[in-house]
């Protein structure tokens, strides 16, 4: 089992919802922690919260510069091991509708550059600075996860933009781990189902224990330290690589 403690790990995204409980996991088990998110107020919050061994770096994930100057602070306190792609967003509209029209071009390319882009840059800039890590006993030299959705699979209607860029975090799972496979670096996706994030957040409880209630077991909505709790897994077990694991309760989605 590899151990994270005294290296750094990076989450885009890491200042609030599944991202903040990652950085919370990692940094509970020994790591440096650079949370990467533009949310400036909720990162400078976090690191505030966990005191040594976190930094936050306002980053763009779109942005490649930022993205590359966030994993050099992450590099610059101790050799990066372990990258999570949690930053994401989402538009509601269908492809076309009879009343609202033909879906425009610059949401869908919004949430394609931010999901996907911003995962990809995440993961490219972080692969060439774990190329330089020194191996460990196993020839592991860092992990790679990304955050993908069920919507990659089950889009619901009005989710043509959001499976678009979930589906190809799927997509690049694999081959990504195939490209990295000789420098032992790892990559794995997670595909959460109905969690209790910040977008959930805003609706009425009713209508959440609603949500909770249409998954298999346990009925409930996921909670963000379980999807820590998997990444953190994730990074420790050298044999999880080149696969997306659904984290849903067992949900299959409804058209609607």
């Amino acid at each position: 089992m590899a151990d994270i403690a005294g290296t750094s790990a990076l989450v885009t995204g890491g200042a609030s919802g599944l991202g903040a409980a990652t950085v919370r996991k990692l940094h509970a088990q020994g790591a440096h922690v650079t949370i990467a998110d533009v949310q400036e107020d909720k990162g400078q919050a976090l690191v505030a919260e966990l005191g040594d061994r976190a930094q936050f770096v306002r980053t763009d994930v779109t942005d490649e510069d930022a993205v590359e100057a966030a994993v050099a602070a992450a590099v610059a306190v101790a050799p990066l091991w372990a990258t999570v792609s949690c930053a994401g967003t989402g538009w509601p509209q269908q492809i076309f509708h009879p009343r609202k029209g033909v879906h425009p071009m610059l949401p869908f390319e919004t949430v394609l550059r931010i999901n996907l882009f911003g995962t990809f840059n995440a993961m490219r800039f972080s692969a060439a600075a774990m190329s330089e890590n020194a191996p460990n006993a196993q020839g592991e030299r860092g992990v790679l996860i990304s955050t993908a959705s069920v919507a990659a699979y089950e889009g619901q209607v009005g989710q043509v933009a959001y499976s678009a860029s979930k589906g190809a975090i799927v997509g690049m799972t694999l081959p990504v781990a195939r490209d990295l496979a000789k420098l032992g670096i790892r990559n794995m996706t997670i595909a959460p189902g109905l969690f209790d994030t910040p977008l959930l957040a805003a609706l009425p409880e009713d209508a959440r224990a609603s949500l909770g209630a249409q998954v298999p077991f346990p009925p409930r909505l996921g909670k963000p330290d379980e999807y820590a709790d998997l990444a953190a897994y994730i990074v420790s077990n050298p044999v999880l690589n080149g696969e997306t694991i659904r984290l849903d309760g067992a949900i299959r989605m409804a058209p609607r």
